[in-house]
């Protein structure tokens, strides 16, 4: 299918990866202009893959990406996983986390880097990927995959982000930023005000510094968590305006 991000023609797809569990379904953007363009590997929501997803990944694509989104619940059925209101409000929330907490339970640590090593692999074997690292973004639970993924894969991730992420820093010994020593990418969180405590904070900022790497920890006031999701009523304009304007150039270093 082709589209136009403003003066740029872009294409999606929808995509099957192989994966050691089985097939993860995916969906991919990126510019039709031919020749090759970076790979970023996006991670969603505990909402999972949708509308409003697909178009923060065409936004990505109009700068010139090569963007995966795969759906992490593959295991369970294809995207979209849930059946979601059009608009996700305060109110819906208690009745979808029932349906979504036992997903995210059963989506362990060991999982999620046997499905990382499966989208990585994939992405950059495209055709239309260029050589060279990638880039991984998450949001919410999906901030805690993306780390997991550039810890795990530091010789191919350059960059990674994470928005309103889940919890990064738990007292787990496999909480993700316990393997942050292992990091090489450059680094930006976005946090909402009450995302992360000062504690944690501290915390993960002295694993960035001891692994040497280039990092930002900001906290986007007036956010609450979720607040780049358009399709929610945790949705910031301001937020999600400051979002790109850190993500884009963090992409544009990293992976020129």
């Amino acid at each position: 299918m082709q589209t136009r991000k403003g003066s740029i023609a872009i294409s999606a797809t929808t995509l099957s990866i192989p994966t050691p569990d089985g097939h993860s379904d995916a969906f991919a953007v990126f510019p039709d202009e031919g020749g090759t363009h970076p790979g970023v590997l996006l991670y969603p929501d505990a909402f999972g893959p949708r509308p409003v997803l697909w178009d923060m990944a065409r936004e990505l694509a109009g700068h010139g990406y090569y963007v995966l989104v795969p759906n992490v619940f593959y295991r369970h059925r294809p995207a979209p996983v849930f059946d979601l209101p059009e608009r996700i409000t305060a109110e819906d929330r208690p009745a979808l986390f029932g349906q979504i907490m036992p997903l995210i339970e059963a989506h362990t640590a060991e999982r999620a880097l046997s499905d990382a090593g499966a989208y990585v692999g994939f992405l950059t074997a495209q055709s239309e990927v260029s050589a060279g690292p990638v880039a991984t973004i998450g949001y919410c639970m999906g901030a805690v995959l993306a780390m997991r993924t550039a810890t795990a894969h530091p010789d191919k991730v350059a960059a990674v982000a994470g928005f309103h992420p889940g919890a990064l820093v738990t007292d787990q010994p496999d909480s993700a930023h316990r393997q942050i020593p292992n990091l090489t990418a450059q680094v930006h969180l976005g946090l909402a005000e009450n995302d992360m405590t000062p504690e944690a904070i501290t915390e993960i900022s002295h694993a960035f510094d001891a692994a040497g790497v280039g990092y930002s920890c900001e906290i986007y006031p007036g956010t609450v968590h979720g607040f780049t999701m358009s399709d929610t009523d945790a949705y910031d304009p301001a937020g999600s305006k400051r979002h790109w304007e850190r993500l884009l150039p963090l992409l544009g270093s990293a992976l020129t």
